[in-house]
């Protein structure tokens, strides 16, 4: 079993129990090539923030389409945030957005190094927990 700490030292919370999940049938050299693969796609909390903050400013929606939600993107960048409403909405909510996305791309990077045939470790569930799951 791989140590999630040794290789991603700056998660916490449900993505730690969710990737910890994942890597736990891993070898060590199979989890570090999952954390760099992880490592590249992975949002942090803090740049939605400030990508959302920067939405009251500049581009409206900005955080959704770095978090590959294109559709909110566009329908914040042509109403304004939806008149800003759904832009404080996202203040309060980006961590639950930057979780979202993380755990995706958690679960995709999975997929793909057994894809590859990297990992012959037991398949993992079919779609990504919600946060509230994966804390269970």
């Amino acid at each position: 079993m791989a140590n999630i700490y040794q290789f991603l030292p700056d998660i916490d919370g449900a993505e730690f129990a969710y990737v910890s999940m994942l890597i736990n049938p891993l070898t060590d050299e199979q989890a570090q090539q999952f954390a760099v693969m992880y490592r590249a796609r992975r949002k942090d909390p803090q740049m939605i923030l400030i990508l959302t903050l920067l939405g009251f400013f500049s581009i409206a929606g900005i955080q959704r389409f770095v978090t590959g939600q294109i559709g909110f993107g566009l329908l914040y960048l042509l109403t304004g945030g939806l008149c800003f409403i759904g832009t404080i909405i996202d203040l309060v909510n980006y961590r639950k957005i930057a979780a979202d996305h993380n755990m995706q791309q958690a679960f995709e990077v999975a997929t793909i190094m057994r894809t590859m045939g990297v990992v012959t470790a037991p398949p993992t569930p079919s779609t990504p927990p919600t946060p509230a799951q994966a804390q269970e």
